[in-house]
């Protein structure tokens, strides 16, 4: 009996009850539109029993050009709608960067930048090709006390086709943090089997669920019921450190 109860007490202790990726600040970007679609989005997280979402709007200099104090401003709008809907979870903000000369250039002049936990900083890059001068940027960005954390590296075609970087980058102390829609093949099929060969090289530190929109809620949930979400959960990732 005690046996019993103390596997059931792991089980628990591995959920996800931090997601730490996500797109639910209505307009700022390519995520929710409305309150009301963060509202049925969040509603299903907390069904799912999440109980802190740290939200990361896009910021890149050509697309999205948020700024902390717009980022923090529609934080509070949001909160204040889910307390009018009695709707309970801790929602925070950080952001998703993009690496591009501006954010370069953010981290050179010491600018604001909007981190989650112990100053990680969630940050992505082109998708084909590694950029110029990445190994620069981390080590300037890990000098001045930043913790990377790079957003989905399993659909980078770069480290797609050559694993071998990104053992370099970890190396180098960046964490990796894989969608978790990934690992049903939703953005396809090589981004999947990259993910199935990052979690098998223990080479995940952070689950997300790069949520845009209800389809990305469905996926996690599909996800859920893969045989590699529950080896990604045996990791020792950092989700509910936060």
């Amino acid at each position: 009996m005690l046996n019993w109860f103390r596997k059931k007490e792991s089980k628990e202790q591995t959920a996800i009850r931090t997601d730490i990726h996500s797109h639910l600040l209505p307009g700022l970007d390519d995520g929710v539109q409305s309150f009301e679609d963060a509202e049925e989005i969040i509603l299903r997280f907390v069904r799912a029993g999440y109980q802190k979402l740290i939200t990361t709007p896009h910021i890149m200099s050509d697309a999205y050009r948020n700024t902390p104090e717009g980022i923090r401003s529609k934080l509070a709008e949001l909160n204040d709608y889910l307390k009018s809907k009695n709707i309970s979870i801790q929602v925070e903000v950080a952001a998703e960067y993009y690496l591009d000369e501006a954010f370069n250039k953010s981290i050179e002049l010491n600018q604001e930048i909007l981190t989650f936990g112990n100053k990680y900083l969630l940050f992505e890059t082109n998708f084909m090709t590694e950029p110029l001068h990445l190994k620069e940027f981390i080590f300037m960005a890990t000098t001045k006390g930043y913790q990377l954390v790079l957003a989905h590296p399993e659909r980078y075609l770069y480290l797609q086709n050559d694993i071998s970087k990104a053992e370099d980058m970890i190396n180098r102390g960046v964490y990796f943090q894989i969608n978790t829609s990934s690992l049903t093949g939703y953005y396809s099929r090589e981004a999947q089997r990259t993910a199935f060969k990052l979690i098998d090289k223990g080479w995940v530190h952070f689950l997300g669920s790069d949520c845009h929109s209800l389809q990305h809620i469905r996926l996690l949930e599909e996800a859920k019921r893969s045989r590699y979400y529950q080896k990604a959960l045996t990791l020792p990732l950092l989700n509910n450190n936060l």
